[in-house]
Protein backbone atom coordinates (compact mmCIF):
# COMPACT_ATOMS: atom_id res chain seq x y z
CA UNK A 1 0.00 0.00 0.00
CA UNK A 2 1.48 3.07 -1.14
CA UNK A 3 1.55 6.56 0.98
CA UNK A 4 -1.48 8.62 -0.06
CA UNK A 5 -2.16 12.39 0.86
CA UNK A 6 0.70 13.32 2.93
CA UNK A 7 0.10 16.71 3.96
CA UNK A 8 3.54 18.40 4.50
CA UNK A 9 1.93 20.98 7.08
CA UNK A 10 1.28 17.94 9.39
CA UNK A 11 4.11 17.82 11.87
CA UNK A 12 2.56 14.85 14.26
CA UNK A 13 4.17 12.29 11.69
CA UNK A 14 7.12 13.65 11.81
CA UNK A 15 7.29 14.05 15.55
CA UNK A 16 6.42 10.74 16.23
CA UNK A 17 9.46 9.74 13.98
CA UNK A 18 11.51 12.39 15.77
CA UNK A 19 10.30 10.88 19.15
CA UNK A 20 10.92 7.37 18.16
CA UNK A 21 14.16 8.08 17.11
CA UNK A 22 15.50 10.00 20.80
CA UNK A 23 13.79 7.04 22.23
CA UNK A 24 15.91 4.49 20.52
CA UNK A 25 18.90 6.46 20.45
CA UNK A 26 18.27 6.35 24.42
CA UNK A 27 18.31 3.04 24.69
CA UNK A 28 21.39 2.53 22.56
CA UNK A 29 23.36 5.20 25.43
CA UNK A 30 21.58 3.14 28.30
CA UNK A 31 23.05 -0.11 26.57
CA UNK A 32 26.41 0.79 26.77
CA UNK A 33 26.48 2.17 30.39
CA UNK A 34 24.34 0.00 32.23
CA UNK A 35 25.52 -3.17 33.24
CA UNK A 36 24.36 -6.62 31.23
CA UNK A 37 21.09 -8.01 32.42
CA UNK A 38 19.82 -11.49 31.42
CA UNK A 39 18.03 -11.93 28.17
CA UNK A 40 15.06 -13.39 29.29
CA UNK A 41 14.43 -9.85 31.14
CA UNK A 42 14.56 -8.15 27.77
CA UNK A 43 10.58 -7.17 26.77
CA UNK A 44 10.24 -6.35 22.93
CA UNK A 45 9.02 -2.88 21.71
CA UNK A 46 5.39 -2.24 20.16
CA UNK A 47 6.28 -1.16 16.92
CA UNK A 48 4.06 0.64 14.77
CA UNK A 49 2.24 -0.76 11.81
CA UNK A 50 0.43 2.38 10.33
CA UNK A 51 0.24 6.10 11.31
CA UNK A 52 -3.56 7.34 10.60
CA UNK A 53 -3.67 11.42 11.10
CA UNK A 54 -2.33 11.79 14.29
CA UNK A 55 -2.52 8.69 15.49
CA UNK A 56 -0.90 5.17 15.27
CA UNK A 57 -2.03 1.39 14.98
CA UNK A 58 0.26 -0.89 16.37
CA UNK A 59 1.40 -4.14 15.68
CA UNK A 60 -0.24 -5.52 18.64
CA UNK A 61 -3.56 -3.96 17.61
CA UNK A 62 -3.24 -5.35 14.58
CA UNK A 63 -2.02 -8.93 15.78
CA UNK A 64 -5.22 -8.66 18.05
CA UNK A 65 -7.46 -7.69 15.56
CA UNK A 66 -5.82 -10.28 13.01
CA UNK A 67 -6.79 -12.70 15.05
CA UNK A 68 -10.28 -12.12 15.92
CA UNK A 69 -11.02 -12.02 11.92
CA UNK A 70 -9.24 -15.03 11.85
CA UNK A 71 -11.62 -17.25 14.49
CA UNK A 72 -14.59 -15.62 13.19
CA UNK A 73 -13.77 -16.33 9.45
CA UNK A 74 -12.79 -20.00 10.96
CA UNK A 75 -16.68 -20.42 12.48
CA UNK A 76 -18.07 -19.47 8.89
CA UNK A 77 -15.90 -22.21 7.43
CA UNK A 78 -14.00 -19.41 5.00
CA UNK A 79 -10.99 -20.58 3.18
CA UNK A 80 -8.21 -18.41 4.89
CA UNK A 81 -5.66 -16.31 2.13
CA UNK A 82 -2.35 -16.05 2.43
CA UNK A 83 -1.54 -14.23 6.18
CA UNK A 84 -0.13 -11.32 4.42
CA UNK A 85 -2.94 -10.37 2.27
CA UNK A 86 -5.68 -11.01 4.81
CA UNK A 87 -3.51 -8.74 7.30
CA UNK A 88 -3.30 -6.19 4.39
CA UNK A 89 -7.35 -6.40 4.44
CA UNK A 90 -7.35 -6.10 8.10
CA UNK A 91 -5.22 -3.11 8.34
CA UNK A 92 -7.16 -1.75 5.65
CA UNK A 93 -10.40 -1.77 7.90
CA UNK A 94 -8.40 -0.76 10.78
CA UNK A 95 -7.21 2.52 9.02
CA UNK A 96 -10.80 2.96 8.42
CA UNK A 97 -11.73 2.89 11.47
CA UNK A 98 -8.96 5.18 12.60
CA UNK A 99 -10.30 7.77 10.08
CA UNK A 100 -13.47 7.78 10.99
CA UNK A 101 -13.31 7.56 15.07
CA UNK A 102 -10.80 10.57 14.58
CA UNK A 103 -13.41 12.16 12.08
CA UNK A 104 -16.33 11.93 15.19
CA UNK A 105 -14.33 13.08 17.61
CA UNK A 106 -13.33 15.88 16.34
CA UNK A 107 -16.93 16.76 15.28
CA UNK A 108 -18.23 15.90 18.65
CA UNK A 109 -19.84 12.64 18.39
CA UNK A 110 -19.38 11.16 21.81
CA UNK A 111 -21.14 7.95 23.79
CA UNK A 112 -21.97 8.14 27.75
CA UNK A 113 -21.79 5.77 29.84
CA UNK A 114 -25.20 5.19 29.90
CA UNK A 115 -25.97 4.25 26.50
CA UNK A 116 -23.43 2.10 26.68
CA UNK A 117 -24.51 0.40 29.58
CA UNK A 118 -27.99 -0.08 28.00
CA UNK A 119 -26.16 -1.67 24.69
CA UNK A 120 -24.29 -3.90 26.51
CA UNK A 121 -27.47 -4.86 28.88
CA UNK A 122 -29.66 -5.42 25.36
CA UNK A 123 -26.75 -7.38 23.54
CA UNK A 124 -27.28 -9.87 26.81
CA UNK A 125 -30.91 -9.86 26.86
CA UNK A 126 -30.48 -10.74 23.18
CA UNK A 127 -28.61 -13.78 23.91
CA UNK A 128 -30.87 -14.83 27.01
CA UNK A 129 -28.16 -13.67 29.61
CA UNK A 130 -27.99 -11.44 32.54
CA UNK A 131 -24.48 -9.02 31.65
CA UNK A 132 -22.65 -11.12 34.13
CA UNK A 133 -23.46 -14.39 32.18
CA UNK A 134 -22.76 -12.65 29.14
CA UNK A 135 -19.30 -11.19 30.64
CA UNK A 136 -18.20 -15.06 31.30
CA UNK A 137 -19.36 -16.64 28.21
CA UNK A 138 -17.07 -14.02 26.57
CA UNK A 139 -14.63 -14.96 28.87
CA UNK A 140 -15.01 -18.79 27.90
CA UNK A 141 -14.62 -18.03 24.50
CA UNK A 142 -11.05 -16.35 24.70
CA UNK A 143 -12.72 -12.58 24.25
CA UNK A 144 -12.06 -9.85 26.63
CA UNK A 145 -14.70 -8.10 28.08
CA UNK A 146 -13.02 -4.48 27.92
CA UNK A 147 -12.35 -4.77 24.54
CA UNK A 148 -15.31 -6.23 23.61
CA UNK A 149 -17.14 -2.72 25.30
CA UNK A 150 -14.52 -0.77 23.54
CA UNK A 151 -15.60 -2.59 19.86
CA UNK A 152 -19.48 -1.91 21.00
CA UNK A 153 -18.90 1.76 21.95
CA UNK A 154 -16.73 2.38 18.74
CA UNK A 155 -19.79 1.28 16.24
CA UNK A 156 -22.03 2.90 17.60
CA UNK A 157 -19.68 6.31 17.60
CA UNK A 158 -19.87 4.99 13.66
CA UNK A 159 -23.00 4.76 12.93
CA UNK A 160 -23.29 8.36 14.46
CA UNK A 161 -21.21 9.25 12.43
CA UNK A 162 -22.76 7.54 8.84
CA UNK A 163 -25.98 9.08 10.24
CA UNK A 164 -25.10 12.98 10.35
CA UNK A 165 -23.00 12.50 7.45
CA UNK A 166 -24.60 10.19 4.85
CA UNK A 167 -28.03 8.94 6.47
CA UNK A 168 -29.27 12.41 7.13
CA UNK A 169 -28.74 13.95 4.16
CA UNK A 170 -30.61 11.17 1.73
CA UNK A 171 -33.87 12.68 0.23
CA UNK A 172 -35.88 10.78 -1.93
CA UNK A 173 -38.40 12.72 -4.33
CA UNK A 174 -41.91 11.83 -5.65
CA UNK A 175 -40.17 11.59 -9.18
CA UNK A 176 -37.48 9.15 -7.98
CA UNK A 177 -40.25 6.75 -6.55
CA UNK A 178 -42.17 6.97 -9.63
CA UNK A 179 -39.39 6.59 -12.30
CA UNK A 180 -38.15 3.44 -9.90
CA UNK A 181 -41.62 1.72 -10.07
CA UNK A 182 -42.09 2.08 -13.38
CA UNK A 183 -38.16 0.82 -14.57
CA UNK A 184 -38.73 -1.77 -11.85
CA UNK A 185 -40.58 -4.75 -13.86
CA UNK A 186 -37.81 -5.13 -15.94
CA UNK A 187 -35.67 -7.01 -12.95
CA UNK A 188 -38.53 -9.10 -11.94
CA UNK A 189 -40.94 -6.87 -10.22
CA UNK A 190 -40.31 -5.40 -6.94
CA UNK A 191 -40.41 -8.46 -5.20
CA UNK A 192 -37.27 -10.48 -6.60
CA UNK A 193 -34.88 -11.33 -4.79
CA UNK A 194 -30.95 -12.09 -5.08
CA UNK A 195 -28.37 -13.67 -3.06
CA UNK A 196 -25.05 -11.45 -4.14
CA UNK A 197 -21.26 -11.85 -3.77
CA UNK A 198 -19.33 -8.67 -4.70
CA UNK A 199 -15.75 -8.10 -5.27
CA UNK A 200 -14.55 -4.43 -5.87
CA UNK A 201 -11.41 -3.27 -7.42
CA UNK A 202 -11.38 0.39 -6.30
CA UNK A 203 -10.09 3.48 -8.14
CA UNK A 204 -9.18 6.86 -6.62
CA UNK A 205 -11.46 9.88 -6.83
CA UNK A 206 -9.68 12.00 -10.12
CA UNK A 207 -7.25 8.98 -11.28
CA UNK A 208 -5.09 9.04 -14.15
CA UNK A 209 -6.10 7.01 -16.88
CA UNK A 210 -3.13 4.90 -16.58
CA UNK A 211 -4.02 4.11 -13.09
CA UNK A 212 -8.09 3.31 -14.45
CA UNK A 213 -6.45 1.39 -17.05
CA UNK A 214 -4.42 -1.05 -14.55
CA UNK A 215 -7.55 -1.07 -12.43
CA UNK A 216 -10.05 -2.70 -15.02
CA UNK A 217 -7.14 -5.01 -16.55
CA UNK A 218 -6.78 -6.22 -12.70
CA UNK A 219 -10.63 -7.00 -12.40
CA UNK A 220 -10.84 -8.65 -16.20
CA UNK A 221 -8.26 -10.97 -15.06
CA UNK A 222 -10.10 -11.42 -11.68
CA UNK A 223 -13.20 -12.31 -13.64
CA UNK A 224 -11.22 -14.86 -16.25
CA UNK A 225 -9.86 -16.61 -13.04
CA UNK A 226 -13.38 -16.72 -11.20
CA UNK A 227 -15.15 -18.21 -14.62
CA UNK A 228 -12.44 -20.86 -14.51
CA UNK A 229 -13.50 -22.33 -11.28
CA UNK A 230 -11.45 -19.89 -8.26
CA UNK A 231 -13.57 -19.62 -5.29
CA UNK A 232 -15.30 -16.37 -5.52
CA UNK A 233 -15.34 -15.92 -1.12
CA UNK A 234 -11.70 -16.61 -0.63
CA UNK A 235 -11.20 -14.57 -3.71
CA UNK A 236 -12.58 -11.43 -2.06
CA UNK A 237 -10.80 -11.94 0.82
CA UNK A 238 -7.60 -11.70 -1.23
CA UNK A 239 -8.10 -9.15 -3.31
CA UNK A 240 -11.08 -6.49 -2.79
CA UNK A 241 -11.61 -3.23 -1.78
CA UNK A 242 -15.45 -3.25 -0.52
CA UNK A 243 -16.43 -2.94 2.90
CA UNK A 244 -17.64 -6.65 2.80
CA UNK A 245 -13.93 -7.85 1.66
CA UNK A 246 -14.14 -9.82 5.14
CA UNK A 247 -17.14 -11.44 4.70
CA UNK A 248 -16.03 -12.99 1.60
CA UNK A 249 -17.39 -10.24 -0.33
CA UNK A 250 -20.85 -11.68 0.69
CA UNK A 251 -23.98 -8.69 0.27
CA UNK A 252 -26.88 -11.15 1.79
CA UNK A 253 -30.22 -11.58 0.19
CA UNK A 254 -30.59 -8.02 -1.63
CA UNK A 255 -34.17 -7.03 -3.37
CA UNK A 256 -34.16 -6.04 -6.52
CA UNK A 257 -34.86 -2.66 -6.04
CA UNK A 258 -32.04 -2.83 -3.07
CA UNK A 259 -29.42 -3.11 -5.70
CA UNK A 260 -26.90 -0.44 -6.03
CA UNK A 261 -28.11 1.08 -9.50
CA UNK A 262 -24.81 0.23 -11.38
CA UNK A 263 -25.33 -3.77 -10.69
CA UNK A 264 -29.12 -3.20 -11.85
CA UNK A 265 -28.23 -4.15 -15.63
CA UNK A 266 -25.96 -6.82 -15.14
CA UNK A 267 -28.44 -8.76 -12.38
CA UNK A 268 -31.35 -8.78 -14.83
CA UNK A 269 -29.36 -10.49 -17.73
CA UNK A 270 -27.01 -12.90 -14.77
CA UNK A 271 -28.83 -16.49 -13.94
CA UNK A 272 -27.64 -18.02 -10.28
CA UNK A 273 -23.77 -18.80 -10.84
CA UNK A 274 -22.92 -15.97 -13.10
CA UNK A 275 -19.49 -14.11 -12.99
CA UNK A 276 -20.57 -10.39 -14.14
CA UNK A 277 -18.09 -8.74 -16.54
CA UNK A 278 -16.58 -5.25 -14.42
CA UNK A 279 -18.91 -3.00 -13.79
CA UNK A 280 -17.64 0.74 -13.57
CA UNK A 281 -18.50 2.57 -11.03
CA UNK A 282 -18.18 5.72 -8.77
CA UNK A 283 -15.56 3.36 -6.58
CA UNK A 284 -14.06 1.71 -9.43
CA UNK A 285 -14.72 -1.60 -10.79
CA UNK A 286 -17.37 -3.95 -9.37
CA UNK A 287 -17.37 -7.99 -10.00
CA UNK A 288 -21.11 -9.71 -8.41
CA UNK A 289 -21.90 -13.30 -8.50
CA UNK A 290 -25.58 -14.06 -8.09
CA UNK A 291 -25.47 -16.90 -5.15
CA UNK A 292 -29.31 -17.66 -5.35
CA UNK A 293 -32.80 -16.07 -6.75
CA UNK A 294 -36.26 -16.37 -5.77
CA UNK A 295 -39.27 -14.74 -6.50
CA UNK A 296 -41.89 -12.53 -4.26
CA UNK A 297 -44.95 -13.45 -2.54
CA UNK A 298 -48.22 -11.59 -2.60
CA UNK A 299 -48.71 -9.33 0.95
CA UNK A 300 -52.58 -8.56 2.35
CA UNK A 301 -52.72 -5.51 4.49
CA UNK A 302 -54.81 -5.49 6.83
CA UNK A 303 -56.14 -2.53 8.12
CA UNK A 304 -58.59 -0.89 11.24
CA UNK A 305 -60.75 1.91 11.28
CA UNK A 306 -60.02 3.91 14.56
CA UNK A 307 -60.60 7.07 16.46
CA UNK A 308 -60.04 8.24 19.62
CA UNK A 309 -59.57 10.84 22.59
CA UNK A 310 -55.95 11.96 23.85
CA UNK A 311 -55.39 14.06 26.88
CA UNK A 312 -52.00 15.13 27.92
CA UNK A 313 -50.99 15.16 31.64
CA UNK A 314 -50.23 18.90 32.67
CA UNK A 315 -48.99 20.52 36.19
CA UNK A 316 -52.70 21.06 36.66
CA UNK A 317 -53.85 17.91 35.56
CA UNK A 318 -51.52 14.71 37.04
CA UNK A 319 -52.22 11.52 35.56
CA UNK A 320 -54.88 10.00 37.77
CA UNK A 321 -56.55 13.43 37.47
CA UNK A 322 -56.62 12.96 33.26
CA UNK A 323 -57.23 9.43 33.83
CA UNK A 324 -60.43 10.02 36.08
CA UNK A 325 -61.31 12.74 33.58
CA UNK A 326 -61.04 10.31 30.50
CA UNK A 327 -62.92 7.27 32.43
CA UNK A 328 -65.67 10.39 32.79
CA UNK A 329 -65.83 10.77 29.00
CA UNK A 330 -66.07 6.98 28.35
CA UNK A 331 -69.02 6.54 30.49
CA UNK A 332 -71.20 9.60 28.81
CA UNK A 333 -69.91 8.18 25.42
CA UNK A 334 -71.43 4.54 26.14
CA UNK A 335 -74.38 6.49 27.80
CA UNK A 336 -75.35 7.79 24.78
CA UNK A 337 -73.16 10.89 23.88
CA UNK A 338 -71.44 11.27 20.65
CA UNK A 339 -68.25 10.42 20.22
CA UNK A 340 -67.16 12.79 17.70
CA UNK A 341 -68.12 15.43 19.54
CA UNK A 342 -66.60 14.88 23.18
CA UNK A 343 -63.35 14.59 20.76
CA UNK A 344 -64.07 18.03 19.43
CA UNK A 345 -64.74 19.01 22.97
CA UNK A 346 -61.54 17.63 24.65
CA UNK A 347 -59.20 15.80 22.67
CA UNK A 348 -55.64 16.86 22.56
CA UNK A 349 -54.81 15.94 19.37
CA UNK A 350 -55.54 19.03 17.10
CA UNK A 351 -55.17 16.84 13.80
CA UNK A 352 -57.88 14.25 14.50
CA UNK A 353 -59.89 16.28 17.03
CA UNK A 354 -61.18 18.49 14.34
CA UNK A 355 -62.55 15.29 12.53
CA UNK A 356 -64.49 14.04 15.59
CA UNK A 357 -60.51 12.22 16.61
CA UNK A 358 -61.30 9.81 13.63
CA UNK A 359 -57.85 8.27 12.39
CA UNK A 360 -58.73 7.17 9.52
CA UNK A 361 -57.97 3.47 7.84
CA UNK A 362 -54.41 2.41 8.59
CA UNK A 363 -52.14 -0.78 8.62
CA UNK A 364 -50.73 -2.77 11.34
CA UNK A 365 -47.47 -0.70 12.18
CA UNK A 366 -48.49 2.34 12.24
CA UNK A 367 -49.20 3.25 15.53
CA UNK A 368 -47.16 3.31 19.08
CA UNK A 369 -46.96 -0.57 20.01
CA UNK A 370 -49.18 0.06 23.43
CA UNK A 371 -51.93 1.70 20.92
CA UNK A 372 -52.11 -1.16 18.69
CA UNK A 373 -52.07 -3.38 21.43
CA UNK A 374 -55.16 -2.19 22.95
CA UNK A 375 -56.32 -2.17 19.38
CA UNK A 376 -56.00 -5.56 19.11
CA UNK A 377 -58.60 -6.47 22.13
CA UNK A 378 -61.28 -4.51 20.51
CA UNK A 379 -64.04 -5.55 18.06
CA UNK A 380 -65.67 -2.93 16.11
CA UNK A 381 -67.96 -0.43 17.86
CA UNK A 382 -65.89 -1.35 21.42
CA UNK A 383 -64.28 1.27 23.29
CA UNK A 384 -60.92 0.76 25.18
CA UNK A 385 -60.61 1.57 29.15
CA UNK A 386 -57.99 4.51 29.02
CA UNK A 387 -54.64 3.46 27.27
CA UNK A 388 -51.15 5.01 28.00
CA UNK A 389 -48.73 5.95 25.41
CA UNK A 390 -45.69 8.25 24.74
CA UNK A 391 -48.15 10.97 23.58
CA UNK A 392 -50.30 10.94 26.80
CA UNK A 393 -53.85 8.70 27.68
CA UNK A 394 -56.72 7.78 25.32
CA UNK A 395 -59.25 6.06 24.95
CA UNK A 396 -60.14 4.49 21.63
CA UNK A 397 -62.78 3.18 19.53
CA UNK A 398 -62.76 0.92 17.04
CA UNK A 399 -65.07 1.66 13.78
CA UNK A 400 -64.02 -1.39 11.77
CA UNK A 401 -61.46 -3.87 9.92
CA UNK A 402 -61.09 -4.54 6.48
CA UNK A 403 -58.69 -6.74 4.07
CA UNK A 404 -57.18 -4.15 1.50
CA UNK A 405 -55.47 -3.86 -1.79
CA UNK A 406 -53.14 -1.21 -1.33
CA UNK A 407 -50.82 -2.44 -3.56
CA UNK A 408 -50.07 1.09 -5.19
CA UNK A 409 -49.23 2.66 -1.71
CA UNK A 410 -47.12 -0.32 -0.35
CA UNK A 411 -45.60 -0.25 -3.48
CA UNK A 412 -44.80 3.56 -3.60
CA UNK A 413 -43.87 3.29 0.08
CA UNK A 414 -41.42 0.26 -0.34
CA UNK A 415 -39.95 1.99 -3.24
CA UNK A 416 -39.12 5.12 -0.92
CA UNK A 417 -37.15 2.82 1.39
CA UNK A 418 -35.13 0.83 -1.66
CA UNK A 419 -34.41 3.89 -3.02
CA UNK A 420 -33.01 5.39 0.43
CA UNK A 421 -31.39 2.54 1.12
CA UNK A 422 -29.13 2.41 -2.41
CA UNK A 423 -28.60 6.16 -2.08
CA UNK A 424 -27.00 5.34 1.41
CA UNK A 425 -25.24 2.58 -0.22
CA UNK A 426 -23.80 4.80 -2.66
CA UNK A 427 -23.20 7.75 -0.59
CA UNK A 428 -21.45 5.45 2.32
CA UNK A 429 -18.74 4.02 -0.23
CA UNK A 430 -18.07 7.95 -1.69
CA UNK A 431 -18.02 9.11 2.21
CA UNK A 432 -15.37 6.35 2.65
CA UNK A 433 -13.32 7.12 -0.48
CA UNK A 434 -13.07 10.74 0.65
CA UNK A 435 -11.98 10.72 3.92
CA UNK A 436 -9.61 7.51 3.32
CA UNK A 437 -8.17 9.94 0.56
CA UNK A 438 -8.11 13.01 2.54
CA UNK A 439 -6.74 11.60 5.60
CA UNK A 440 -2.57 11.16 6.26
CA UNK A 441 -1.65 7.58 6.42
CA UNK A 442 1.55 5.77 6.66
CA UNK A 443 2.03 2.03 6.26
CA UNK A 444 5.15 0.77 7.96
CA UNK A 445 4.80 -2.46 7.14
CA UNK A 446 5.35 -4.42 4.13
CA UNK A 447 2.71 -6.68 2.67
CA UNK A 448 4.44 -7.53 -0.57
Amino acid sequence: MNVRNVRPQLTIPALIQTIMSLFFLSLTFLSLTMVPVMAEEIVPLDSIAAIVNDDVITQIELKHEFRDVVRNLKKKGAKLPPANVLGKQVLDRMILDRIQMDLAKRTGIKVDDTTLSRAMNRIAAQNNMSISEFRERLADQGVDFRRFQDEIKKQIILKRLLQRNVINKVTISNQEVDNFLFNIDKQGGLEQAYHIKHILISVPEGAAPKVIQKAEKKAQKIVKELRAGKDFSSMALSVSDGQNALEGGDLGWRKAGELPSIFSEAVSKMKKGDISNPIRGPSGFHIITIVDAKGGRSHIVTQTHARHILIKPSIIDDNERVIERLRQIRKRIINGEDFATMAKAYSEDTASAAKGGDLGWFKEGTMVPEFEAALKTLQPGEISDVVRTNFGYHIIEVLGRRSHDDANEMLKEKARKILKQRKIAEQKEAFYRRIRDEAYVEIRLDHS
